[in-house]
C-alpha cells in the first residue's frame, strides 16, 4: 500500500504550504492524506532493478532525495541507489513546505522544518519498503489514451513564439496523451499502475488552508478505492500513481482567463485587466468551486487510467538498464549547430516570476511578458540582495533579472547548481527523471531527442531537484512566468537535451560505465532553520482538551447536507448491531471528509470537522471521533480525543 507523507498531528497545522509561495497559505486541516507510491521492476533473476515513486508532494527536493538514498544504503547496501532509484513530486500545491534546503526556499517555506522533512522521508522510504517486501513476479502492459476536456495552455502567447513548422505537427497546444504502465502478477491479477499526465493540480487554489493531493491525487484515491474494496485510504494492495509529466504551461482550470472583477477576458500576452492589473487575471476550473473542479477532473483521469488499464494488452519485455550523473547546469556548453555554441547561466529569477501565473497571480504591479526592469524594484533588490553581474544579465538576455540567485550565498545557496541526469530503462520504454517543470513543446523536444535513440520515452517531471522551469528557446523570448523561471537561461532546454541524449546513448551501447560521476551536491547543516511561531495550547475558561462545542444532529435525512502518519485526526464510525462494535468507515484521509484546525487566541485553537455524507451511506447509528494534540507552554505534548453524540442516518 501507499504510505503517509503527511507530517505528525503535533506539527500538521502550523506548516506552510508549498507551491504557490503565498505566505498567506498555511495549512490549517486535512482535506485527503498525501501519500507516497512506490514501484520496484526487477529482472527474473533479480540482478537488475529499478523503483520508481510517486509522491504527492509539490516537487522533490535535491535534500529529500540525498536523505532516502541514504537510507536505503544502510538498510539495503547496494541494491538500491542513485542510478537506478527515481523519485517524483505530483506537485500538488497545497503540502508541506519546509523539505527544501536553498535559501529561496527557506523564505518561501518559512525554513528547513524537521517534522515535515522527515515525514517526507520516512514516508517515501516505508513506501519502498512495502514494494520490496511484497515483491511478486508478474508482467507490465502498457497503453496510451487522450484525456479530452481536462487541460488548457495557461501560456499560449509564449506556444505561439515556437516555429510553426513544428507546431502544426500537433493537434493542440498541450499533451493530452495519459500513459499508463499496468502491473499484473503470473495469475492476471492486477497488482497496481502507474501512469503519467500533463496536468497541474492547482484545481485548489491558495485560498485553500487543507492539505489535500488535488485532481491528481484524488483519481489516484477512487482507483485505489475500487481495487481495495471495503478499506480505508492507504490500505490495500493495490497501488495506483498519476505521475507528473511536462506539466509547465498546462492548467486544469478549464474556463480560462477572465478579470474576476469585471468578467471579461483577459486573454493576453501579459494575463492583464484593464481595471486592477495582472491581480485580477485568473482562470478556475470547470466545477462550481474548487473542491467540485477537483472532483470533476480526478474523476475524468480515474475514468481514463481505469480504461486504459482494462484495454492493457501491449506486453512490455526486455532487460533493466539505469544511468545517472550529476552536472553543474550553471556552466554546460552546448552545441547548437555545427558551428554555434551556447552556454547555461548561473541561476536567476525574472521580473514575471514574481507576476505569478493565471493559476496563481502574483504581487504587486508585476506583470506576466515583462522584457525590461523599473528602476524601483531594481533598487530594492540591489538594496536587500546585490545587484547581478553583467555576465549574469548578458547570459540570461532578455530576462530582466528580478533575484540573481545564483550569485547569492548566504546564508545557503539560493538554487542548486548541481542536477541529476538520470534515465531508466524497463525494455524499451525509457523513463526520463526530468528535473523541473518541462513545457508542452520542451517535453515534446525531450521525449523526440530520446526516442530517436529508438526507445519509447516517458518525460517524468518534477524528479530528484527542483530547478524551476525549463521552456524552449522560443518561449524564453516571451518572458512569460514559465521563462522568467527558466533559472539557468536561454539555452537551458537545450542543454537537457544533449545531457539526456548523452545518458540514453551510454545505455544503448552498454557504456553506462564510462559516465563521470560528476560534482556531488552538498548537504547543508540547516536542521535547526525553523522561522514558524512557537505552539502552545490553552484551553477555554471551563473547558478541556476534546470538549465538543458545536455537537451533530440527532438525525439526518438523506444525503444532501450542506454544511498524522499512521494516525488520524478523525473518524466516522458506524454502530455494528450485530458485533456490538463500533466500526471506521472514514479518516481523514478519505474525500468525503474535511478537517479545520484553526488557531485562536492565547493558545486556545478549536478543530472543525465535516463529513459530506454520500449516497452510499448505509442507515444507522453514527459518531465521529476527533483525535488531537496539545503542548503546553511549558511539558511535552499530550494526546486527547474527542467524541461527537451519536447520530442516526435514515433514508428519506
Amino acid at each position: 500500500p501507499p504510505s503517509s507523507l503527511t507530517p505528525p498531528n503535533s506539527y500538521l497545522c502550523v506548516c506552510v504550504c508549498m507551491g504557490y509561495a503565498n505566505p498567506a497559505q498555511s495549512a490549517g486541516g486535512i482535506h485527503t492524506r498525501l501519500f507516497s507510491r512506490a514501484f520496484i521492476v526487477a529482472e527474473p533473476d533479480d540482478f537488475k532493478r529499478v523503483v520508481f515513486v510517486s509522491a504527492e508532494i509539490g516537487m522533490m527536493s535535491q535534500r529529500v532525495r540525498l536523505e532516502v538514498l541514504k537510507k536505503l544504503k544502510s538498510k539495503y547496501g547496494e541494491l538500491y541507489r542513485k542510478d537506478n532509484v527515481v523519485l517524483s513530486g505530483t506537485h500538488t500545491h497545497s503540502g508541506p513546505a519546509g523539505y527544501l534546503q536553498y535559501t529561496l526556499y527557506l523564505i518561501t517555506g518559512k525554513g528547513l522544518i524537521q517534522s515535515s522533512l522527515n515525514a517526507i522521508v520516512n514516508g517515501i522510504m516505508k513506501s519502498i519498503d512495502i514494494a520490496h517486501q511484497n515483491m511478486k513476479r508478474g508482467r507490465i502492459f502498457i497503453n496510451r489514451g487522450l484525456v479530452e476536456h481536462s487541460q488548457i495552455n495557461r501560456s499560449p502567447f509564449s506556444y505561439q513564439q515556437n516555429p510553426e513548422s513544428e507546431r502544426i505537427r500537433y493537434s493542440s497546444n498541450t499533451d493530452k496523451e495519459m500513459v499508463l504502465l499496468k502491473m499484473v502478477d503470473l495469475k492476471g491479477e492486477d497488482i497496481g499502475l502507474l501512469s503519467w499526465f500533463a496536468i497541474h493540480p492547482v484545481s485548489m487554489n491558495y485560498s485553500n488552508h487543507l492539505v489535500t493531493s488535488d485532481n491528481v491525487g484524488y483519481a489516484s484515491y477512487l482507483l485505489e478505492e475500487e481495487k481495495n474494496k471495503g478499506l480505508l485510504p492507504g490500505q490495500g494492495s493495490y497501488v495506483a500513481a498519476i505521475a507528473a509529466a511536462n506539466e509547465g504551461d498546462v492548467s486544469p482550470n478549464t474556463k480560462g482567463p477572465h478579470c474576476i472583477n469585471t468578467g471579461e477576458s483577459c486573454d493576453n500576452p501579459h494575463s492583464y485587466c484593464p481595471i486592477g492589473g495582472a491581480q485580477m487575471c485568473v482562470t478556475t476550473g470547470p466545477g462550481l468551486n474548487m473542491f467540485d473542479s477537483t472532483r470533476i477532473l480526478g474523476q475524468k483521469l480515474y475514468e481514463k487510467a481505469k480504461e486504459l488499464s482494462m484495454t492493457a494488452f501491449q506486453e512490455i519485455e526486455g532487460p533493466i538498464f539505469s544511468a545517472h550523473h550529476w552536472v553543474n547546469m550553471s556552466d554546460v556548453t552546448v552545441q547548437l549547430n555545427s558551428t554555434h555554441t551556447g552556454k547555461t547561466c548561473k541561476p536567476a529569477l525574472g521580473y514575471s516570476f514574481a507576476a505569478g501565473t493565471i493559476d496563481g497571480t502574483g504581487f504587486f504591479n508585476f506583470t506576466q511578458g515583462s522584457l525590461e526592469g523599473t528602476p524601483f524594484w531594481d533598487g530594492v533588490r540591489d538594496f536587500l540582495l546585490t545587484s547581478p553581474s553583467n555576465e549574469t544579465q548578458e547570459c540570461h538576455k532578455p530576462k530582466p533579472i528580478l533575484i540573481p540567485t545564483g550569485e547569492l550565498s548566504k546564508p545557503y545557496p539560493w538554487h542548486a547548481d548541481i542536477v541529476d541526469i538520470q534515465i531508466i530503462t524497463i525494455g524499451s520504454l525509457a523513463i526520463v527523471a526530468a528535473p523541473g517543470e518541462f513545457t508542452t513543446m520542451s517535453g515534446r523536444r525531450l521525449r523526440e531527442a530520446v526516442k530517436n535513440l529508438r526507445m519509447n520515452v516517458i518525460v517524468a517531471g518534477l524528479c530528484n531537484v527542483y530547478t524551476h522551469y525549463i521552456t524552449t528557446y522560443e518561449e524564453y523570448q516571451a518572458q512569460r512566468y514559465e521563462a522568467a523561471s527558466t533559472i539557468y537561461g536561454p539555452h537551458t532546454l537545450s542543454a537537457y537535451i544533449q545531457l539526456f541524449r548523452a545518458v540514453a546513448k551510454s545505455i544503448a551501447k552498454k557504456t553506462v560505465h564510462d559516465l563521470l560521476k560528476g560534482p556531488e551536491p552538498p548537504l547543508f547543516n540547516i536542521s535547526n532553520t525553523n522561522l514558524l511561531p512557537k505552539v502552545f495550547d490553552l484551553t477555554p475558561l471551563n473547558k478541556s482538551f476534546g470538549d465538543v462545542l458545536q455537537d451533530v444532529q440527532l438525525q439526518y435525512r438523506g444525503v444532501s447536507i450542506s454544511s498524522m502518519t499512521d494516525h488520524t485526526f478523525l473518524t466516522v464510525e458506524k454502530y455494528d448491531n450485530s458485533s456490538g462494535n463500533w466500526q471506521v468507515l472514514y479518516n481523514d484521509a478519505s474525500w468525503e471528509t474535511r478537517f479545520h484546525w484553526k488557531k485562536g487566541v492565547l493558545g486556545r485553537s478549536t478543530a472543525r470537522i465535516e463529513w459530506y455524507i454520500p449516497q452510499t451511506a448505509e442507515p444507522g447509528v453514527y459518531k465521529i471521533q476527533y483525535f488531537g494534540h496539545y503542548k503546553p507552554l511549558l511539558g511535552q505534548v499530550n494526546s486527547f480525543n474527542g467524541t461527537s453524540s451519536v447520530f442516526e442516518i435514515v433514508r428519506l
